[in-house]
């Protein structure tokens, strides 16, 4: 396993396992099947609704619970200052744990300047022991980290070969925030799994497109937290470090770049209006 750096010191690891619509009754299993795997990244939120499962799993593990790393998110409701606070504690008493170790803001709406501050103080007392932010594009990240206290560790949004976000992770690096990727494989969409260029090069080094479309993040410095629950592809996303794309391999899949997500659009108002009204 390959680490990242935060800001703070923290070491966070650059492959973990998202739990992002993962059914409840097989969290639990599926979390234990990827620490044994060798994960120890876990990415949740209060969203999922599967926390206390993830939890389970991390103390059945048998690991010692300085070497997991486990992020989740606040949403909307939450979002001031006193709300994160008390929201961040019902993800401690979810997991089960003393602490977590990157509590992120899910979206950039309502009062998540408020919520910020409260993640402030609570990063402070040692309760989360790095914060950060998800889905934020260029013009948001930019604007929270001259606004704030603390910037942000961690910036979280969808990134695969067909949405790359250079800016993006330009303007991340330069407020020395760790760029993470959901869906760094599209979901599947685009037939990613057996897309032409990325077929053509894992040949060279014996991998599978996804296992490209993986180490071309990484090579980016991006953090990757695929969803799967099968055993077979938890040991493919994760065997990604014994081989180093070229500079022509990593030009050959800038050229796949659309622009746009094809998952969710964030600027729709739609989406905008859907994210307020959500309850969970």
């Amino acid at each position: 396993m390959e680490f990242k750096t935060l800001a703070n010191g923290i070491k966070m690891p650059m492959v973990g396992l998202g739990v992002f619509k993962m059914p409840v009754d097989k969290t639990k299993e599926c979390v234990l099947a990827a620490l044994k795997t060798g994960y120890r990244l876990i990415d949740t939120a209060q969203t999922y609704k599967n926390e206390k499962e993830v939890g389970k799993a991390i103390r059945e593990s048998g690991i010692p619970r300085k070497d997991i790393f486990v992020t989740t998110k606040i949403w909307l409701p939450d979002y001031s200052f006193e709300g994160a606070q008390k929201a961040t504690k019902r993800s401690l008493d979810a997991l089960g744990l003393d602490y977590i170790d990157l509590m992120l803001i899910h979206q950039p709406m309502g009062d998540y300047i408020g919520a910020w501050r409260g993640l402030e103080k609570l990063y402070k007392e040692g309760a989360c022991k790095a914060i950060g932010m998800s889905n934020c594009f260029p013009n948001i990240i930019a604007d929270i980290c001259e606004t704030v206290n603390i910037k942000p560790m961690v910036n979280q949004v969808e990134m695969h070969p067909f949405f790359q976000q250079e800016l993006n992770i330009e303007t991340m690096k330069s407020y020395g925030i760790v760029p993470e990727a959901w869906a760094p494989l599209n979901e599947g969409k685009r037939n990613l799994f057996r897309q032409p260029i990325l077929t053509e090069i894992g040949k060279k080094y014996g991998k599978t497109a996804a296992q490209v479309a993986l180490r071309w993040n990484i090579q980016r410095g991006v953090i990757v937290i695929p969803k799967s629950d099968q055993e077979y592809q938890l040991k493919e996303n994760i065997d990604i470090f014994d081989f180093k794309l070229s500079d022509e391999d990593m030009k050959k899949i800038a050229t796949m770049d659309i622009g746009h997500s094809e998952i969710v659009d964030l600027l729709n108002p739609k989406f905008i209006k859907y994210v307020h009204n959500f309850k969970y």
